[in-house]
């Protein structure tokens, strides 16, 4: 059985295919048992399920998300 991937609203992955735009970086724009994601080439939209996303990931980029929270989430104070 294979772990469950953590995912979370804004995350970056790099799927094992290429879309046909020749993008493979998506974004998940929806999360439960169906995730959707963006495809960061042309931004057409998939609606896959949880089981065969996990198959088809490559890898978890960085999010989006993640990388606004660490930054305080506005800008510079001054």
């Amino acid at each position: 059985m294979r772990p469950v991937l953590p995912l979370a609203m804004g995350d970056l992955l790099l799927l094992r295919k290429q879309h046909p735009c020749g993008s493979d970086r998506w974004e998940v724009v929806r999360l439960g048992a169906d995730i959707r994601i963006r495809c960061l080439g042309c931004g057409h939209l998939v609606l896959l399920p949880r089981s065969q996303l996990e198959k088809r990931v490559r890898k978890k980029l960085n999010s989006h998300l993640s990388e606004e929270s660490e930054n305080g989430g506005g800008g510079e104070p001054g």
